[in-house]
Formats: structure tokens, sequence, C-alpha cells
């Protein structure tokens, strides 16, 4: 198994060295634009492999495309990360020319490979990656859910005063401030829905706080998260290395599922082997429906920027 990650970064350092941790391939790539900057982060991360008992090998390499050749999963987290006050929308330009090239490059040599976009809009490099490939939908994968659900998951724990490993919980829609959907109404402590244990109004603090969870990271921190966001990506290659089957909200195309086409958005799937295996109906309230509809408008009103310049 040969993993490649794109993005020598807080996050992509973040998600290689999770994966090596896990030891989900026997080698992982991690490559960079930036001189020795992947090289230096491999070498660090591999003098850690006597003291954590891993095995991966990993390699650093400076734009050298030929080095990730047949590659499995390719995780691209490539592009400017948000900055205070700015949204993810407004990356869509330089991020779109980052993405397309990268994942150009990746396929002349994996060109069956898996690919899990990190980069942010996540949403509309989830679609520009889908449209300008050529490889299969259920190939491309964007990480957005993964990162939102867990975010989810650490504030209903919070108020609930219990372990975010026994919450199911998950968000859908976009991955932005204002378009993703953490579903309250189907959130579980072990089976227990948690709306029949806490008020309405820790429900919408919740809510709230979770759709604003990257904004409060990058305000307080400068930059955007990456701890989360890389276990998130390596949470996702997992499933795919192991065949888990996990249910994992992702952004992936839609097909008249969950009533939207020609679109990438974040709905629960399952994930093993061959990428995303199948899309689960949580079978939406008509009030939650609407939502997931108005943020499918918010996305295509992004991708629409993919369209008239020219990158689609």
């Amino acid at each position: 198994m040969k993993i490649t990650v794109v993005g020598a970064g807080a996050v992509g350092a973040t998600c290689a060295d999770n994966i090596a941790r896990k030891e989900l391939a026997e080698e992982l790539i991690l490559l960079d634009i930036r001189e020795g900057f992947a090289e230096g982060k491999a070498i660090d991360m591999m003098q850690t492999s006597a003291l954590l008992g891993f095995d991966t090998k990993i390699k650093g390499v400076t734009n050298d495309y030929a080095a990730t050749a047949d590659s499995e999963v390719v995780v691209i987290t490539s592009g400017l990360p948000r900055k205070p006050g700015m949204t993810r929308e407004e990356l869509i330009g330089t991020n779109a020319n980052i993405v397309k090239s990268v994942t150009e490059n990746i396929l002349k040599y994996s060109p069956n490979t898996i690919i899990i976009v990190v980069s942010n809009p996540m949403d509309t490099m989830n679609y520009l990656t889908l449209k300008t490939s050529g490889l299969p939908k259920n190939k491309i994968l964007g990480m957005g859910g993964a990162l939102d659900s867990a975010r989810f998951k650490y504030y209903l724990s919070v108020e609930l005063g219990c372990s975010p490993a026994d919450l199911n919980a998950v968000v859908i829609g976009g991955h932005g401030d204002t378009t993703m959907i953490p579903l309250i109404n189907h959130a579980t402590w072990n089976s227990i829905p948690v709306t029949q244990l806490l008020t309405k109004e820790q429900q919408d603090r919740v809510v709230s706080s979770t759709m604003v969870g990257g904004a409060t990271l990058t305000k307080l921190i400068g930059t955007s998260a990456w701890y989360a966001p890389g276990a998130g990506t390596a949470a996702m290659v997992e499933s795919i290395v192991r065949d888990e089957k996990k249910l994992i909200s992702c952004g992936v195309a839609l097909d008249g599922e969950y009533g939207q086409k020609d679109i990438s958005l974040v709905v629960p799937v399952i994930i093993g082997k061959n990428g995303w295996e199948k899309i689960l109906d949580f079978k939406l309230s008509d009030s939650e429906q609407a939502e997931f509809n108005k943020s499918a408008d918010a996305v295509r009103a992004m991708n629409q920027v993919l369209k008239e310049s020219n990158h689609i």
C-alpha cells in the first residue's frame, strides 16, 4: 500500500503523521513545492518511528510527482490556508489553479487512485476535481464533513458531559460557516436522542458553535486548524485502506440524492476499498431539506465562479 499526501503544511503533515502512526501504508510520500520542506518533515517524522513503533517508510519530495507513482490513495491539502476574517469562498481563484495542477500531475503517475480533497473551499475544489479528473465519481471524496461532524460531537460532548466517542452525530450540506447543517435531530448518545437530553438553548448553542468551529480556531490561532482536519482525513484513509465500511460524512457527487444534481455536497456515505460506496438517505424533515437546498444554492453559486473563470 502506497499513499501520497500533497502539501506538507500543518494539515498535510498532521495527516501524514496519523497515517504513519496507524501504519496504513508501507510507503508514504509527502510532496510540497517548497524546496526541502517535505523532506525535512518526513525526516522528522521518521525519527519518531523508533519511539512510536511504526514501520511505515515516509519519504519527502519537492515537486517530484514521479515519486508518487502507483499511489492507491492521494490526499490533496495544497492551497492557501484561511487567515483571520477570510472566508473559505475567498480562496476559490488561487486554490482552483493549485488543485487542478496537482490533480493533473498525480493522475500522470497514479491514474486509478482515490483522491481525498482537503483544500478549501472544499465543496468547490471537490467539484473541480470531479469535473476535470476523469475519475469515477466514487473515487473523489471531500474531507469537510468528517471534520465538521467531529466538531459537532465535541460541542455535544461539552454540553452533555460525555465522551465524544459515545456520540453519533453528522453534519451535511456545504463545508462552510453558513452552509453546513449539523443534524441535531438525528444525533444520539448511545441510541438516546440528544434532543431528549438537552434544552433548546443548548441545542442551538451546539449547532451554532459547530458551524463557526473553523472560524473560531482561525481567530484564536491566526490560521486554519490542523489537528482535527489531519485526523479526519486520516480516518477516511483508514476506512479505505482497511475496507472498514464506516459511515462518514463526506463531500461527494450527487445525482438526484437529497434532491440535488451536478454538485458536490457533504452527505453520509459508506467508505471502503473502492472509495465512497453508498450514500445513506437520512430521511430529512421538510425544514432540514429546505436548509439543504439553501446550502446547495450557495455552493452552486461558488461553483459558478469556476465556470466563469474557465477552470472547468
